[in-house]
């Protein structure tokens, strides 16, 4: 938890050091017109920066996260067919060496299963069932400790969507009013074009800004969410698997 308030603070005042660095430092200065356009949106154009910086390290970290930590080190199924093997031939010590090698979410889940099973198995004072429910008990605590890990900045990858779309709409609405009060300031029947050109600058880059950021928020939180959706389902299918397996041989 402190790691990951840490991890998250660190990330926060990165992507505003960034995003000031490039509004004022860059984009301030310079030559190129569609680029200072941008320093025209405003200070809010810092936070919508920092916004997106923050959104893309997320995906950096959920990417490597998922496909890296929770795959394993090799193809699940791959894992699966020769863990099954293991069981099938009462070899539980290389089941757990499998798993280890593995380090996978779905490995880890089955490894305390299959770990509370061999430590309980010759234990004649414990029934079948108390055996089994102890090994599912097991599976569910690991489980447990897993998913968190799985679904991790998933909820801020989901506010930063909202937020963006939000901070956007209020620079927006920041440059309409500069836009409108420009009309508003007539002298000599001359509307101020600068000021009124400033105020859709401003309207129209936090607009863009906002939508860039919410539009691919929402898309990596989906994405994310449904490669969640996906591990949990093969863990599920697998810890079914290896129990049923394990009640099998109790009835031998």
């Amino acid at each position: 938890m402190v790691k990951q308030t840490l991890f998250v603070t660190l990330n926060a005042l990165v992507a505003f050091a960034i995003g000031f660095g490039l509004w004022y430092g860059v984009f301030r200065t310079s030559d190129i017109p569609v680029v200072h356009s941008i320093y025209m949106g405003g200070p809010l154009v810092v936070l919508l920066i920092m916004i997106l910086v923050m959104l893309l390290v997320f995906v950096i970290e959920r990417y490597l996260s998922l496909y890296g930590n929770a795959k394993g080190k090799s193809s699940v199924q791959v894992f699966f067919k020769k863990l099954i093997t293991l069981l099938q031939n009462d070899d539980y010590d290389g089941a757990l060496a499998a798993c280890d090698k593995q380090r996978g979410t779905t490995a880890n889940v089955l490894r305390a299963g299959i770990e509370k099973y061999r430590e309980i198995k010759d234990d004649s004072s414990i029934n079948t069932e108390k055996r089994m429910q102890l090994t599912q008990t097991a599976i569910e605590e690991a489980n447990a400790l897993e998913g968190p890990l799985l679904e991790r900045n998933l909820i801020a990858l989901s506010t930063i969507a909202s937020i963006a779309t939000m901070v956007g709409l209020l620079g927006t609405t920041i440059g309409m009013i500069r836009a409108f009060a420009a009309t508003g300031n007539v002298e000599g029947g001359v509307i101020d074009a600068n000021q009124l050109a400033t105020g859709i600058s401003e309207a129209l880059v936090n607009t863009a800004g906002g939508l860039a950021s919410g539009i691919l928020g929402i898309f990596f939180y989906n994405f994310f969410v449904n490669k969640v959706d996906a591990f949990n389902y093969t863990t599920d299918e697998a810890t079914f698997e290896v129990l049923q397996l394990l009640k099998a041989k109790e009835g031998k």
